[in-house]
């Protein structure tokens, strides 16, 4: 299957756009975020909702379904057929954007036969892109803003291939800043036992599955319940860098659209 350029740049402009609305509430220290609970008691604000509305507007110009955390539960039996469809996770790390740490994401995949063929991943914060479709490789637009969508071949030039080139000494393990925990303690410290210089970096949301793409880190230990949409586009990026997400309990990968959303525990790390 050939993804075409169309689907990449809706989704690139859907990012920046739903991006430049979170900014917009995170920015004003006035705004009500209207904070709720949601059934797993992640919390649920004004800024996921609208980014949200955002993204769909972008991604209903396809002819794809959309799966989306805060788009309401589709059930299995009406979404085991589809052969593609967008997954998206609006505003990954809401805590750390209530936290106002600026480490949160706008997550957009599109999921053919079970896996991710592109993926978008925009850091409204820091203005970096990250994005990658199957067999065309991944890359980094570095100072993108929602204006920058308006000459979209300009845009694509700035565009820097995965990985980047890193020399440091020693393993850079990367974890959740909400879910460091006596797991991922007992893997430092055993990469520590077998000689390795370890440094352990905390971030949230998706920068992590970034960063094991880049290479400004070397592994990523998830420990604790996840969502598919939390990984489904890093997931592809990470492979278009040489990296995969292995299950924990062997050397399979994650899988989509599967009838329990999420994820089992996981490594990611490069494999070439």
């Amino acid at each position: 299957m050939i993804v075409t350029k169309s689907n990449l740049e809706v989704a690139i402009k859907a990012s920046l756009h739903a991006g430049k609305e979170i900014i917009r509430i995170y920015n004003d220290t006035k705004a009500d975020l209207e904070l709720e609970l949601k059934t797993d008691d992640s919390p649920l604000t004004v800024a996921d909702r609208n980014a949200n509305e955002v993204i769909l507007s972008y991604l209903s110009q396809t002819s794809f379904p959309v799966l989306s955390e805060e788009g309401g539960e589709i059930p299995y039996e009406v979404r085991k057929d589809w052969a593609l469809f967008w997954m998206v996770d609006p505003l990954d790390g809401t805590k750390d954007f209530l936290r106002r740490n600026g480490e949160f994401t706008v997550n957009i995949a599109l999921i053919s036969n079970r896996e991710p063929v592109l993926g978008v991943i925009y850091i409204p914060d820091r203005q970096v892109l990250y994005f990658a479709e199957k067999g065309r490789g991944a890359f980094k637009i570095t100072d993108v803003v929602w204006d920058d969508a308006a000459d979209w071949n300009k845009l694509l030039l700035r565009a820097v291939k995965l990985p980047l080139p890193m020399y440091r000494e020693g393993v850079i393990v990367a974890s959740s800043r909400s879910y460091v925990n006596v797991h991922v303690a007992a893997f430092v410290d055993n990469l520590r036992e077998q000689g390795s210089e370890v440094t352990l970096l905390v971030c949230g949301s998706s920068i992590k599955l970034c960063m094991v793409a880049e290479g400004s880190a070397d592994i990523y230990p998830r420990f604790s319940p996840c969502m598919e949409w939390d990984t489904a586009a890093g997931h592809i990026i990470l492979r278009e860098a040489g990296c995969e997400i292995f299950k924990l309990n062997g050397r399979d990968p994650l899988e989509y659209n599967k009838e329990n959303l999420t994820n089992p525990w996981f490594v990611s790390e490069r494999v070439r």
